[in-house]
């Protein structure tokens, strides 16, 4: 009797929820020496798979088969949706020997899925003709799974989806965490108990005062500061320091031509007895479900009779000019915190939290991207001869074409310290950035006057016209004032099962020193979270925005 070798193979499901019925799957062990047979896993054995469960079988041969390099499922094609969600193989040779192969993903109606062991491996790396030919084939498929568009003229370039249907499955919001703005703006707007003033649409306010019966439910101790204060010199100008947008504020060079304020006008005002010129105002002065946001957005957020109709005078429509007027001016390094900084001369800008918060959690992030490449690439030249990674930065490079002509967005990449600089910008800006600038609407836009989200009368023209009718007559009337607060609330709002920067639970990375790359990472994140923390204990208006344990670690909203 032949000695049979077994190997037992262990699958875990996630957490979701099987999509119909699985009949049929074929799995094959690819190893270095030979493959196994086929083995037949039918409804009975998905029957007992309950959600996040691990199940086992044996597939037995009569020769061992080596080093496992591959697993390879085939489905069995249905007529209805019959996906169900994998989250890694685990393969135990004969010999004890154990093999990783992160999934992550649903397995649906392709003809043929291919796992690769988590151990990362550079293009070059390959050694075998075998897992040539399977990158080379994943590599086309997700070249016609994600194809760009131009959604509209002087955009950034889009995926080829025109709603979020036509995505692709794993880039799909899962159910616990499915966007319907409509959906969450009307909750919103009842959860702020404003379905009585919505119906008055175009009833203007009495007063200022009268903005407070939509302020009633709101429980927020920046936004009930911004509502005592937002009328005071201090917090107009703190607001573009360390408030929703504070990636405007620069340091002015020179004052213009014809300017209107004189060095007398200002002189009681000016610190240390420096002219105007000197002074100058040297006080003016971070990917998942990000595909699926975006393109929710564009089908029913900032499309032409979208919701930011109902709510901002720039509607749908104006958007659009916004967008392609910001695009005239967005490069490469603007979005390099550090460079930014330097480039809008606020380096030195007294109570700037956003830059001091942010140097801290780029250096961090830097620190981290910068470990994680050191295990890779072993020099620069191992940089310029991956040509997965030199493409996937032309192709970047091609999705901001419509960038000014000198954005210095690389299309190719030379150093180990250019790849780390480009990875963190990526990180940086899906995680903190975005934090930075979204997480905060609430907090500062709750309170209607502070900022309008649209103005009915032209601005005056003349000094002395304004009397207290016109500004109620100017300001958002009662029911786009609701609309203004409950998609604040809305967007303000962390998503369930929030993730936040160095939580990283899907395991793709298997080696020892990238998963103690991690926890140093998490470690300095942690220090930062303790700085800011201690901070913020001694100020008015605590900014929180870009401590870490409250940043996402992507764009999902």
């Amino acid at each position: 009797m032949s000695t049979m070798f077994t190997y037992t193979v262990y699958i875990a499901t996630g957490k979701q929820e099987f999509a119909g019925t699985i009949d049929y799957v074929y799995l094959t062990l690819v190893g270095t020496e030979r493959c196994s047979d086929r083995t037949l896993l039918d409804k009975s054995f998905f029957d007992r798979f309950a959600r996040g469960s691990v199940m086992s079988f044996d597939v037995s041969v009569k020769e061992t088969l080596g080093h496992i390099v591959l697993v390879k499922f085939e489905k069995k094609k249905l007529l209805f949706n019959d996906q169900w969600y994998c989250r890694n193989i685990n393969v135990t040779s004969p010999s004890g020997d154990c093999f990783d192969f992160p999934c992550y993903r649903w397995i649906g109606n392709e003809k043929e899925v291919v796992l690769q062991e988590g151990m990362a491996r550079l293009p070059q790396d390959d050694q075998t003709s075998l897992l040539k030919e399977h990158r080379r084939s994943e590599l086309q498929s997700r070249q016609q799974l994600f194809r760009w568009k131009e959604w509209r003229p002087g955009f950034p370039m889009s995926i080829d989806a025109n709603s979020g249907t036509d995505l692709y499955l794993d880039i799909k919001f899962d159910v616990a965490k499915t966007v319907d703005f409509d959906l969450n703006y009307l909750k919103a707007i009842e959860n702020l108990g404003l379905n009585k003033l919505i119906s008055l649409f175009q009833s203007s306010w009495m007063d200022i005062a009268d903005f407070g019966k939509i302020f009633l439910n709101i429980k927020n101790p920046v936004s009930e500061y911004v509502m005592q204060n937002w009328n005071e010199d201090f917090m107009f100008g703190y607001q573009f320091l360390n408030g929703c947008n504070p990636v405007m504020i620069s340091k002015c060079m020179n004052l213009p031509d014809k300017f209107a304020v004189t060095q007398e006008m200002v002189q009681g005002s000016l610190d240390r007895g420096l002219t105007l010129q000197k002074e100058l105002k040297l006080l003016i002065p971070h990917v998942h479900f990000t595909i699926a946001i975006n393109t929710a957005a564009r089908e029913n957020l900032i499309c032409e009779s979208g919701l930011f109709d109902k709510a901002n005078s720039t509607g749908g429509t104006a958007i659009v000019e916004v967008v392609q007027k910001a695009m005239k001016t967005l490069t490469y390094k603007s979005l390099c915190f550090p460079e930014a900084m330097k480039a809008r001369g606020v380096e030195d800008l007294p109570n700037y939290y956003y830059r001091d918060d942010g140097m801290m959690v780029w250096e961090a992030m830097k620190s981290f991207v910068s470990d994680v490449v050191k295990i890779y690439y072993g020099s620069d030249e191992t940089v310029q001869e991956d040509k997965e990674i030199q493409a996937f930065v032309k192709d970047v490079c091609f999705g901001m074409k419509n960038c000014p002509k000198n954005c210095e967005f690389p299309d190719s990449l030379k150093t180990r310290e250019q790849l780390v600089e480009f990875l963190t910008v990526v990180i940086f800006t899906a995680s903190a950035q975005h934090a930075a600038v979204n997480f905060g609407q609430y907090d500062w836009f709750a309170w209607v006057p502070n900022s309008p989200s649209t103005m009915r009368k032209p601005p005056p023209t003349q000094k002395g016209q304004v009397d207290m009718k016109y500004i109620m007559e100017s300001l958002p009337d009662r029911g786009r004032s609701c609309w203004h607060l409950g998609a604040v609330w809305a967007l303000s709002r962390f998503q369930d099962n929030e993730l936040f920067l160095g939580e990283y639970p899907d395991m793709y990375f298997t080696e020892q020193p990238v998963m103690e790359a991690i926890e140093n990472f998490r470690k300095k994140l942690a220090e930062v979270t303790n700085i800011i923390k201690s901070r913020n204990k001694n100020l008015k208006v605590p900014y929180c925005y870009l401590s870490p344990d409250q940043i996402p670690n992507s764009v999902a909203i």
